[in-house]
């Protein structure tokens, strides 16, 4: 183990009865980068962070935050880290500014922390209203200002952006960006592919408590070739734009009939576009449209994963 990851693991195991939550997860994440801890529900996400945050101890293995073993060294990680969960822990009666001032008391913190952390996250407004009456973004704004009072080596974001709309969900991607430049090491789980195709350096897809592949987002997009998509004219088009598919590219195609579309990801660099409208119109598909375009994150999750389960 070395000092230049802010986060490194080696065979952690942790089980809750029969279940089986981390079958030897390895994490080893660099100092200043952000890593997309992306998997299924029950994949084993929301155990790791309680892990690594030193909530939970594990059964087996060993961790590392920031140098500090996550056991023996727990409350010298605890003043190292900054955690926000999956739903806002602050308090609906207090103001947004009692709320991170009561945060900068107990962590003996000047309480001129907060008020710049309502400026920087746009809160300054409503700074002086009970937090019940914020938006669901503004608390998860306000939640994510006050897990920064100590402004952490380490931050872990376990599911940030979880049931927010698109502008809020935006904003707390600008604020995680801004941390990653000044330095700050960023943990951060989602279901939400696209969050971590935007802000991840690496990927690591877990299924099962285990690591099934890691990488950047554009080289496990390179894992998987391309991917091609069909839009037919009619729903009853469907099954044979599949089977077109499928012959072409030996994968399990994906339909889609309320979409009237047909997709499949693609492997043999042979197959090219011109070629899948050609077999398309000698198999008599009546189509509207097809593409071969990159594939999507969530396309490089099921086709990986699928590979390792």
């Amino acid at each position: 183990m070395t000092s230049t990851y802010a986060v490194l693991s080696e065979g952690l195991e942790k089980r809750f009865g029969d279940v089986h939550a981390l079958r030897g997860l390895d994490l080893a994440v660099p100092e200043g980068t952000v890593c997309g801890l992306l998997g299924p529900n029950g994949a084993g996400k929301t155990t790791a962070v309680r892990v690594l945050t030193t909530l939970q101890s594990p059964d087996a293995g060993t961790a590392l935050v920031a140098g500090h073993d996550v056991v023996r060294e727990a409350a010298a990680v605890r003043r190292v880290i900054g955690v926000t969960g999956q739903y806002a822990s602050v308090d609906g009666d207090l103001t947004g500014r009692e709320n991170l001032r009561l945060f900068a008391r107990l962590l003996r913190v000047p309480r001129a922390r907060g008020d710049e952390l309502l400026e920087r996250f746009g809160l300054a407004e409503a700074a002086d209203r009970p937090a019940r009456t914020y938006s669901g973004g503004m608390r998860r704004r306000l939640d994510l200002a006050a897990s920064l009072i100590v402004r952490p080596r380490v931050l872990f974001l376990d599911e940030p952006t979880t049931g927010l709309d698109p502008h809020s969900r935006n904003g707390i991607w600008d604020a995680v960006r801004e941390l990653a430049a000044e330095g700050t090491t960023v943990l951060l789980t989602t279901q939400y592919l696209e969050e971590a195709d935007q802000l991840a350096d690496e990927v690591v897809l877990i299924d099962g408590g285990r690591v099934a592949q890691r990488g950047t987002p554009a080289a496990l997009k390179g894992q998987i070739g391309s991917y091609a998509e069909v839009v037919v004219a009619e729903e009853a088009a469907v099954p044979a734009a599949a089977i077109v598919l499928d012959q072409l590219t030996g994968a399990e195609p994906v339909l889609d009939a309320g979409r009237l579309t047909a997709g499949a990801v693609v492997l043999d660099p042979s197959v090219t576009l011109p070629r899948l409208v050609r077999e398309l119109d000698l198999a008599g598909v009546p189509i509207v449209d097809a593409t071969l375009r990159a594939p999507t994150l969530d396309e490089v999750f099921l086709r990986l994963v699928a590979r390792v389960s």
